[in-house]
């Protein structure tokens, strides 16, 4: 069976870390580990993963040192990490069986990964709900990060994530693995996430347009083609969400 990576980032993450953790312990899946990489916590994160490093039934590593901000944080916890299934995850599993049905997917077709819906919530209020599907980059379309299952193989031959972006690196590292259409994804149409509303490219009209201005950056970089066209379609897919 193989072992799931679940390589968390923390920094003054009290608020959240405790309900995070706790959505990851509870999981069915039988052969977890957990990761983080903290940015050097003092509002008692660090607290909170002494105790859950003691539990019997969790396998949790973390680290506390500064870093070069959250893309950083996560190739830090990557690189720590021993699955041969890897996701980067900080928010909620919204049921017990999220792992399992990504991996069992990854297994019945074959993938490189798998991916499924997720939420966007603010305390209990959904604010958006993103009902991924299947298509294509030049369709607009995007599996949701915190969703995303991909083995290890697939880090190991196209690279991690790319610290000089701000917000929007998770969208340029699937750019760079999804572009050619070589790595196929399972799609379990679960929602299987709820997402902290709220982040770097989530927060208002500033952090929507800088996810924008990075994603359009991020095409180019990569080659793709008519890269202004697949920022229309993907702004018209995200207000389709709300």
């Amino acid at each position: 069976m193989d072992k799931v990576s679940v390589i968390m980032t923390t920094y003054n993450s009290i608020e959240h870390i405790r309900t995070t953790l706790e959505s990851v312990r509870r999981q069915d899946y039988p052969s977890i580990e957990v990761v983080v990489c903290d940015g050097g916590s003092t509002d008692g994160t660090l607290d909170v993963l002494r105790e859950y490093e003691k539990l019997p039934d969790m396998e949790l590593r973390w680290r506390s040192e500064p870093d070069h901000g959250l893309y950083d944080a996560m190739n830090k916890g990557y690189g720590m990490s021993t699955g041969e299934i890897v996701v980067c995850f900080n928010d909620v599993y919204c049921r017990k069986d999220a792992i399992r049905l990504c991996v069992e997917a990854m297994e019945a077709q074959n993938c490189s990964g798998a991916h499924a819906d997720l939420v966007y919530a603010d305390g209990d209020k959904v604010i958006r709900r993103w009902r991924m599907g299947e298509g294509t980059i030049a369709q607009g379309w995007m599996p949701g990060h915190p969703t995303l299952f991909l083995r290890r193989e697939i880090y190991e031959r196209y690279g991690l994530y790319h610290t000089d972006y701000r917000g929007s690196a998770d969208y340029e590292f699937m750019v760079r693995i999804l572009k050619d259409g070589n790595i196929r994804l399972a799609y379990v149409p679960e929602t299987i996430v709820s997402m902290y509303y709220g982040g770097v490219s989530t927060k208002g009209l500033g952090g929507y347009l800088l996810s924008l201005k990075e994603g359009h950056r991020a095409l180019k970089e990569n080659g793709v083609k008519c890269a202004w066209v697949i920022d229309l379609k993907r702004t018209i897919r995200v207000l389709r969400q709300f």
